[in-house]
């Protein structure tokens, strides 16, 4: 087979051949540089036996609203369209996988089911009731990280230092290129019905009020002309330019990543090739790998990541040691929301979130980081950073999300910093350090709540 078999996991094994073969799409959204999907083609081209993609649309997820909701579906029918050129059939499925997954299995007796790989804690709960429900071979490929998450390391490391080395040691086994999905010789059985998309987006429950955007567009051939376009004006100043959020220096690849339209593989592949700064070159792929990873990595491994009691000891022991500080500004939930602190640069990069669904990486440290400074107890600011990041953020409900609001208030994947009031030992960022970064006042104008 074309796929590492450390990429593969066994959920289950029933040993009932004979059947077609089902890939479940979930988190990786695409058809090219998936294992996932090449995994399960090489499966039923073994056993010559049809092979089809399914992808579970359930009416909620998290915080996700209609702007989520809206790219992602519009990348799953370019998919649809792409897999229909393979003679592969698309099923989009309405519903909690548990649900209808297992009826469907029982009614074209599919014989191996294969899904990727995703850490955060509804997905696998997910895949453990589905398990439960069917009958059938059950593999699960890590078709999102370079390095299978679980190969990388066997354990919650501490920060990216512990991890880098055995990142980089394993490189070499799994940074290969991609063979391509090949036509499919064994048509699936009977007649087809074509997807409903409109009744798809009828059985949405989630909030309307948070609008799609209109400065990106979603799909695999976007993720591709994104690439392009960094790689050909952006990555030659990467290093100086990531930092300055006056500065349109970053890949907006996030987005992409996290829908698993483009794979973080291809881009390292892309970015391997490029001919130019080292410091930048390195610097993007630090980003794109080592960091990428650590977050899969801690929320493999720690199901709490989204809790207090995920920080580290150090950390929730100064925390705890600072709950009764005096606070000079407390804020509500709805206050953060519509970006009516006393703060302008942090009103800015709210407004920004709002509005276009994207905030400049460091901007979303400094975020996160006041919100634990203005609520009452870092309890209260974990659960308000994650719930607006997950509302507004295009790349939101995502393990970089997590391990990153975790970082910012809770020391995770940081060391212990000099003791202040309220943060405790927990690194500290203000205003006028972002002044002495960049232009305060040139980012705050455009984004004007």
């Amino acid at each position: 087979m074309a796929v590492n078999p450390n990429r593969v996991r066994v959920i289950k094994q029933a040993h009932n051949g004979g059947g077609p073969v089902l890939y479940w799409m979930s988190r990786d959204q695409r058809i090219n540089d998936n294992w996932a999907l090449l995994f399960g083609q090489d499966l039923a081209l073994k056993e010559q036996v049809p092979f089809g993609v399914v992808f579970t649309l359930a009416p909620s997820f998290l915080d996700a609203t209609l702007r989520q909701y809206s790219f992602m579906l519009r990348g799953l029918r370019e998919v649809e369209q792409g897999l229909a050129e393979l003679n592969l059939p698309f099923f989009l499925l309405i519903g909690i996988p548990a649900q209808v997954l297992p009826p469907f299995l029982e009614k074209h007796q599919v014989s191996a089911l294969v899904t990727d790989f995703d850490p955060l804690r509804i997905k696998q709960e997910w895949k453990r009731a589905v398990s439960d429900r069917v009958d059938t071979d059950f593999y699960e490929i890590d078709a999102r990280n370079i390095v299978p998450c679980w190969v990388a390391s066997s354990k919650r490391e501490y920060a990216a230092y512990t991890l880098r080395p055995k990142i980089h040691r394993l490189l070499p086994e799994f940074l290969r290129d991609f063979p391509l999905v090949q036509p499919h010789p064994f048509p699936w059985p009977g007649e087809m019905t074509k997807n409903n998309w409109s009744k798809a987006e009828e059985s949405l429950v989630v909030d309307d009020s948070v609008p799609e955007v209109d400065w990106l567009l979603p799909g695999e051939k976007a993720a591709a002309r994104v690439l392009d376009h960094f790689l050909e004006n952006k990555l030659s100043a990467y290093d100086t330019t990531r930092n300055d959020p006056n500065e349109d220096g970053v890949s907006h690849l996030s987005p992409y990543l996290h829908f698993g339209q483009i794979s973080a593989q291809r881009v390292a592949l892309e970015v391997g090739k490029w001919k130019g700064s080292k410091e930048s070159r390195d610097a993007f792929l630090e980003e794109l790998i080592v960091r990428r990873e650590l977050s899969d990595n801690f929320c493999f491994y720690d199901s709490r990541y989204d809790r207090f009691s995920g920080f580290p000891e150090w950390a929730q022991k100064t925390l705890n040691e600072h709950r009764a500080d005096k606070r000079e500004y407390v804020y509500s939930f709805d206050q953060f929301e519509r970006g009516e602190t006393h703060d302008e640069l942090w009103n800015a990069a709210q407004t920004e979130m709002v509005r276009t669904g994207k905030m400049h990486g460091y901007m979303r440290m400094y975020w996160a980081k006041k919100i634990l400074e203005w609520t009452a107890s870092p309890e209260e600011a974990l659960e308000i950073a994650v719930k607006l990041n997950d509302k507004y953020e295009l790349d939101g409900r995502d393990t970089n999300g997590y391990a990153g609001i975790a970082w910012s208030i809770g020391g995770v994947h940081d060391r212990a910093w000099k003791e202040r009031p309220i943060f405790g030992k927990i690194r500290y960022m203000s205003y006028n350090g972002c002044k002495a970064k960049f232009n305060v006042k040139t980012y705050i104008q455009p984004n004007l709540p």
